[in-house]
């Protein structure tokens, strides 16, 4: 619906970082509780001031490490954001845990504030690729975390890292049976990715050659297909309602919030969509906070070649692609009056892309070089 709205929540902090992690998290050893809270609070109530009359769909704590905040800080911004955006009843609130703070109390305590959804970061359940991977927990530990959070959390789900040097086809089909027999009823599946300014493009690791990633790629299929955990995205799977409502929002290109350093967000209003970003580091977001309600580093209007640029990028991530009446909702225009002819065709062809009256969506061919499908559809 046009008037529904997601939030993310960005939690900076972590323990420590991971060598292959891009996204913004900090080592965070003294952090002021009570003085985050406040700002998160404040920065929350800046937005809904300009939603008014939106319906909260979904929540998603991210980071970071969220399973580091207190309970009570989460149970604050959910009744916050229940208050300013009135939705309905089953409003799916995910928070993502490392399986180092799977603590019974810990997830206990987020549940009772309101998560019912919760996301590990397990990524192996090798010792040895966890620990090229700079994972402080071993394999058995992850099981029993996730065991934990399974017991405790209506919906819980997991993720994976896979594609990393030395990984063979025998030793991802393990690590893949193992993961379905855990798996309540969602998984994510990555490939790892060396990203310019990590540990790893440091230490210049190297990614898996495009043979070796298509060929895992698609024992990931074949191996979770069969065991009724199919892919509704690249790099998700799920049993049939178990999707994760808030990333699906963001990949059709409906309406977010996002709160906390670093955190983006869209909003369409009156035929445009604006952007956002806050402050990445920190402590500049936390001052920026507390001196004008909010940590804004840049917005604007985005243009025409902009946002469907975005909408494609995204959309055909979905197993099942962009739909045409919600690329038109988002978009202002169809598919086929937004898509270069001369592009669009030769994928078609080539048998990477389907378009029919359903939409736009990548043949498993096109999904498993999708980042080059893109590439050519938008140059």
């Amino acid at each position: 619906m046009d008037r529904d709205v997601a939030l993310y929540v960005h939690w900076p902090f972590c323990l420590r970082k991971c060598p292959y992690c891009d996204f913004n998290s900090h080592l965070g050893d003294a952090v002021d509780r009570r003085r985050w809270r406040a700002a998160l609070l404040g920065e929350l109530s800046y937005f809904a001031g300009q939603t008014k009359g939106r319906r909260l769909t979904s929540i998603f704590f991210g980071g970071g490490t969220p399973s580091l905040m207190e309970a009570e800080t989460v149970a604050r911004v959910i009744a916050a954001a229940r208050r300013h955006w009135p939705g309905p009843d089953d409003v799916e609130i995910t928070l993502e845990a490392n399986p180092t703070t799977a603590e019974a109390a810990l997830f206990e305590e987020f549940r009772g504030a309101g998560v019912d959804r919760l996301s590990l970061g397990i990524q192996s359940f090798d010792d040895r690729a966890l620990r090229f991977l700079g994972r402080t927990h071993g394999g058995p530990e992850a099981v029993r975390a996730f065991a934990l959070a399974a017991d405790i959390f209506p919906r819980s789900s997991f993720d994976l890292i896979y594609a990393y040097p030395g990984q063979t086809a025998a030793s991802w089909s393990d690590d893949l049976g193992r993961a379905a027999d855990l798996a309540a009823g969602h998984l994510s599946l990555y490939q790892l990715s060396v990203e310019r300014g990590t540990e790893f493009a440091k230490q210049g690791v190297r990614e898996a050659d495009e043979g070796t990633a298509a060929t895992l790629f698609e024992l990931t299929q074949e191996h979770l297909a069969s065991a009724g955990l199919t892919a509704y995205e690249i790099s998700n799977h799920a049993r049939p309602g178990q999707e994760c409502r808030h990333n699906v929002t963001i990949w059709q290109g409906g309406d977010y919030v996002g709160v906390g350093p670093g955190a983006h967000g869209r909003l369409r209003e009156g035929g445009r969509t604006d952007a956002w970003r806050q402050i990445p580091r920190p402590e500049r977001w936390l001052d920026a906070v507390e001196r004008t309600g909010h940590g804004t580093a840049d917005r604007a209007t985005l243009g025409d070649s902009e946002r469907i640029e975005e909408l494609v990028m995204t959309g055909l991530r979905l197993t099942k692609g962009i739909e045409q009446q919600t690329f038109q909702s988002a978009a202002g225009r169809s598919l086929a009056e937004a898509l270069d002819a001369g592009r669009l065709e030769p994928l078609i062809d080539g048998g990477f892309l389907v378009l029919d009256d359903e939409g736009l969506r990548a043949t498993a061919a096109g999904l498993v070089r999708l980042n080059a499908v893109i590439a050519a559809l938008m140059a």
